[in-house]
């Protein structure tokens, strides 16, 4: 399809609220820039600050210089930074041992799931966390715990076959980032299984992955399609998509930027959604409307589900 707007064509545009920067990914950016600002160039990011490409790249020219391990810092002096997907207790020791000066980006909500699993080891009580193998948050917040401790569940099939053990003392904990649905799924097996099994206080699944799932449900049906802004290493991102196809929308989509949409699955649509994952800018989604706006007659309209409000302190030493 060319650049030219068809005049003949219009597109009504479903626009979800809320989308896009969650305060934990709001306060992991910020700390990574208000650290340049403070210490200069370089500071070091273990493991991308947060799942978006642009993110990262912006940080990058800014004087961010991200490393997998922390055996990539120099003895610089310079600050490194942990991501928000949090840590295993490991990396902040190692740290530590080398005298390295490191400031923790983890968001307080995943935080508050690694205290939680410390709860229920220092109770004797054998921990379930369901989330995806291989996901940073999911690797912190086992290495929050000695070997052994945590056993990981990823599908409902996987609770069915859990072994424990020790059935008489169980505690569940979730990834952040999870699909309601799938989880609640999961939840509903392990307690019918194990009635005095033990959850959290309150949900670990956090309020931003709540309300853009929430969102896109409310759009998904009235929608040809619905487009999802973020990265394909990005949980939360990738469920919204889960979450559309399964509210009713045939057609959705995962697209980073404007540049990544496949103008021929878009033929012949007459109504679009659009939201973004929590790590996923702002600018990305106004990319994206402009691009439609080059090819289609666009109207806009913002269904809103939830407000939020939610912000979170940095640490200390960059608000001195």
């Amino acid at each position: 399809m060319s650049n030219r707007k068809q005049d003949d064509t219009s597109l009504k545009i479903y626009l979800c609220e809320p989308r896009g920067f969650c305060a934990g990914v709001d306060r992991a950016i910020q700390i990574v820039e208000k650290a340049l600002q403070q210490y200069g160039q370089p500071v070091y990011v273990r493991h991308e600050i947060v799942h978006n490409r642009y993110v990262v790249d912006n940080l990058k020219r800014k004087g961010a210089v991200f490393v997998e391990e922390l055996d990539e810092v120099p003895d610089d002096g310079q600050p490194v930074i942990f991501s928000a997907h949090g840590v295993p207790k490991s990396v902040p020791e190692a740290a530590r041992q080398r005298k390295l000066f490191y400031l923790d980006a983890t968001c307080p909500l995943v935080s508050k799931v690694h205290r939680e699993a410390e709860r229920h080891f220092s109770g004797q009580r054998h921990t379930i966390l369901i989330g995806h193998r291989g996901h940073p948050e999911v690797i912190g917040t086992m290495g929050q715990l000695p070997a052994g401790a945590v056993t990981l569940v990823e599908t409902a099939q996987d609770a069915e076959s859990f072994t424990p053990p020790d059935s008489a003392s169980l505690a569940w904990i979730t990834q952040t980032t999870l699909s309601l649905d799938d989880t609640r799924e999961i939840i509903g097996i392990l307690q019918r299984r194990f009635p005095d099994i033990e959850g959290p206080r309150k949900d670990d699944i956090c309020y931003a992955t709540t309300n853009r799932q929430q969102a896109v449900k409310a759009i998904a049906e009235r929608c040809d399609m619905v487009l999802i802004v973020g990265a394909p290493n990005s949980s939360n991102s990738r469920r919204l998509v889960e979450v559309a196809s399964r509210a009713g929308c045939k057609r959705a989509m995962l697209v980073q930027r404007a540049g990544d949409i496949d103008w021929q699955a878009v033929n012949g649509i007459k109504t679009l959604g659009i939201s973004a994952g929590a790590s996923a800018p702002e600018v990305l989604v106004d990319e994206i409307i402009e691009s439609f706006e080059q090819r289609y007659t666009i109207t806009v309209e913002t269904v809103t589900t939830a407000k939020e409000d939610i912000a979170f302190k940095l640490p200390a030493v960059l608000t001195r």
